[in-house]
């Protein structure tokens, strides 16, 4: 019997790759170079299975290609606003996606920017690497105290959660969250979290902002200018969630203007291509979408990947399918 065909967009780790190798007829994307939207096209027309990324976008266009072959698309990452899941919903494809393996790294890099962005790290480093210490001063980069302040979570799913255990358990910080679901009250009751009634209420009392929702029409632009006059002038604002859940133009303007004091991201609007007023600012600190950039995890999300699929050509449901 033939093996699938399987088409992967860009490189995984190689401990995935070689499995790929043995399981299917695979092609690998050895340049890493992000496939255009005709080669896209070309992947579904030619494969069995479509391996992207969350930053490759599978639109209604390429799913709906006459002569298409791909029955599942296999999406590295958690979140899957990147594939159009109506056409795919209409078409019949399957797409799964990898929940849970990346939880604790993604939390683990919000922690890191909410501690940079409060400590002015990144503003440090700069000064190290531009020589213009001068050496130690009472007044120089005088940052915030992150131990005992409120932690305000928008989204209360699995990474915010783990942030709140980090934040909660580690440094003592109180925890407010807004989610329009019901969460568990055990995990609630151990954090001692405390549920906003509404967005605003959240920014108007929180101390550190993080953002935890998912992309998507829904939540295009949730954080813009008005809401963001909202938050402290002493308070930061820490997305690790999507880049377009924050109107950038509006967050550069309130960094600028000092409605708040910073700003740590790891996702952006448009990514790679980010909005050059960021890197205009002093106040921010800006990392290249390192939410799962660990070798345990982004081979635990590959490996999640094999699982899907793998239960796909089996003709089992697959553990994630998300449609």
């Amino acid at each position: 019997m033939n093996k699938p065909k399987v088409i992967v967009t860009r490189r995984w780790p190689a401990e995935v790759e070689n499995q790929l190798k043995a399981l299917y007829d695979v092609q690998l994307n050895e340049s890493d170079i992000p496939m255009t939207a005709d080669e896209l096209k070309l992947a579904m027309q030619t494969a069995d299975a479509l391996l992207p990324t969350v930053t490759d976008p599978i639109t209604s266009d390429i799913i709906g290609v006459e002569n298409r072959r791909v029955k599942v698309i296999g999406n590295f990452g958690v979140g899957y606003n990147n594939i159009d899941i109506n056409s795919a919903k209409e078409h019949g494809v399957v797409v799964t996606n990898t929940p849970h393996v990346l939880t604790d790294c993604t939390a683990d890099i919000a922690m890191l920017l909410l501690l940079m962005s409060a400590r002015r790290a990144a503003e440090g480093e700069r000064l190290i690497l531009n020589r213009q210490w001068k050496g130690w001063g009472p007044t120089q980069l005088v940052g915030q105290k992150v131990t005992g302040k409120t932690l305000g979570l928008i989204g209360f799913g699995r990474i915010a959660q783990a942030m709140a255990r980090k934040a909660h358990h580690g440094f003592g910080m109180k925890i407010l969250f807004y989610v329009p679901s019901t969460p568990d009250p055990a995990i609630v009751e151990e954090l001692q979290a405390v549920r906003c009634g509404s967005l605003e209420e959240l920014l108007t009392e929180a101390h550190f902002v993080s953002l935890h929702c998912p992309g998507g029409a829904a939540t295009k632009h949730l954080l813009n200018e008005q809401r963001l006059k909202l938050m402290r002038p002493s308070a930061h604002l820490i997305n690790t969630a999507r880049g377009d859940v924050v109107d950038s133009d509006a967050l550069i303007k309130a960094l600028k203007e000092h409605w708040i004091a910073g700003a740590g991201l790891d996702v952006y609007e448009n990514e790679p291509h980010l909005n050059p007023g960021f890197l205009e600012l002093d106040n921010v600190t800006l990392l290249p979408h390192l939410g799962s950039a660990s070798e345990e995890t982004r081979v635990a999300m590959g490996n999640r990947v094999l699982n899907n699929i793998a239960a796909f050509f089996a003709r089992s449901e697959p553990e994630d399918r998300v449609v």
